[in-house]
Formats: C-alpha cells, structure tokens, sequence
C-alpha cells in the first residue's frame, strides 16, 4: 500500500478549499483518508494554511510521498526543508577566505 499526502476538495463551487491528508493512493480524490494534516485556502492572497508540522514530518518519515500540489504546500511552509535537514544533517558551512 502506498500513502500519499495530497489535498482533498472541500467548499462550495467556485470557492475552492483544500485539506492536507494522508490516503492511499488507490482512493479517490475526495474519497476516504488515513489522516488530516491541516488546510489550504488558495482564495486568499497569500493562500492560506494551517499544518501540523510534527504530523506532516512524522508521515513523511514513515515514506507517505507528495503529490505535486502538497509539495509546494509542504515547501512554503518549511515542512520540506526540516524534513531534509533531519535525513541529511545540515550541510557544512563553506571555508572562508
């Protein structure tokens, strides 16, 4: 069974609102999930979200992959970037000159 975090479609027509969750990949869009993570409001400016963080990097570290949605939504929130930081360490800082 592969998971996916991926966004599910929620709001009336027209006025579009997303939340962040876990699935199998085998289930549809809108179908049932494995958890929520947080929210998305693409109408504001900026879109709005609303994560858990420890969620999100704790499904990530048990292999739930992205959608490419959810990755942008991961990366503008820094869930990605702590993700990496804590599977490769921090990277060196250069010599100075």
């Amino acid at each position: 069974m592969a998971v996916k975090i991926r966004l599910k479609r929620v709001g009336k027509k027209n006025q579009p609102s997303y939340r962040i969750v876990v699935a199998d990949e085998r289930e549809s869009r809108d179908g049932s999930t494995i958890a929520e993570l947080g929210h998305y409001n693409p109408l504001t400016e900026p879109g709005a979200v609303t994560l858990d963080v420890e969620a999100a990097l704790a499904w990530l570290r048990k292999g739930a992959q992205p959608s490419p949605a959810a990755r942008r939504v991961l990366a503008q929130t820094g869930v990605l970037r702590l993700y990496h930081e804590a599977r490769h360490g921090q990277p060196d800082a250069p010599p100075a000159p």
